[in-house]
């Protein structure tokens, strides 16, 4: 697998980043997840970490590397996340239990039907969920991973994954604005 475009692309002070990446896109560097569910993690975190040259890379990576079915779920979860976080985020910090006993209203049939495995989908879910910064979601998904045999190494991987793939978005961001900023 390579990874030098994406090491490539970040800048000096980040340079943890670009180490951590190598680690953790490893099933060694991974313990607990199969090499599939590492790639679908990562590529699920830079769908939900919103860095265009990010997800383009991660794209790249995974094509050849996962199947449709895979990179579609991953997707899936990230996009699902993205408005399930914010509900749920909202109905756990409000100070109103009443939110709590309605009905969410949402459509989200893509949980119950991903196309992939559904603790696979779930792991995707979680790591997207600890981005997101939804503690509800994060509780939720991390029951049904261990549930469903994924040990608590591979919900850390999982984890690990998704704030290392953050970071870089935050660090490629950086770049982009450092870089406007010398140019004005």
């Amino acid at each position: 697998m390579d990874l030098s475009n994406i090491k490539d692309l970040v800048p000096d002070h980040a340079k943890d980043l670009k180490l951590n990446l190598t680690s953790i896109l490893t099933p060694e560097g991974a313990p607990g997840l199969s090499q599939e569910q590492i790639l679908a993690t990562a590529l699920a975190c830079a769908v939900a970490s919103r860095n265009a040259t990010l997800l383009a890379e991660f794209e790249a990576l995974t094509e050849g590397n996962l199947d449709e079915a895979q990179r579609n779920a991953a997707r899936a979860a990230a996009s699902i996340m993205g408005m399930n976080n914010i509900y749920y985020r909202f109905v756990h910090l409000v100070d109103n239990d009443e939110y709590a006993s309605k009905p969410a209203r949402l459509r989200m049939t893509v949980i119950g039907n991903p196309g992939v495995d559904k603790v696979d989908f779930e792991l995707y879910s979680l790591a997207v969920s600890a981005i997101n910064g939804c503690g509800a979601c994060v509780s939720s998904h991390e029951k049904i991973v261990r549930q469903g045999g994924i040990t608590a190494d591979g919900v850390q991987s999982a984890v690990r994954i998704a704030s290392v793939v953050h970071g870089l978005a935050v660090a490629l961001e950086s770049a982009v604005a450092g870089s406007a900023q010398k140019a004005a």
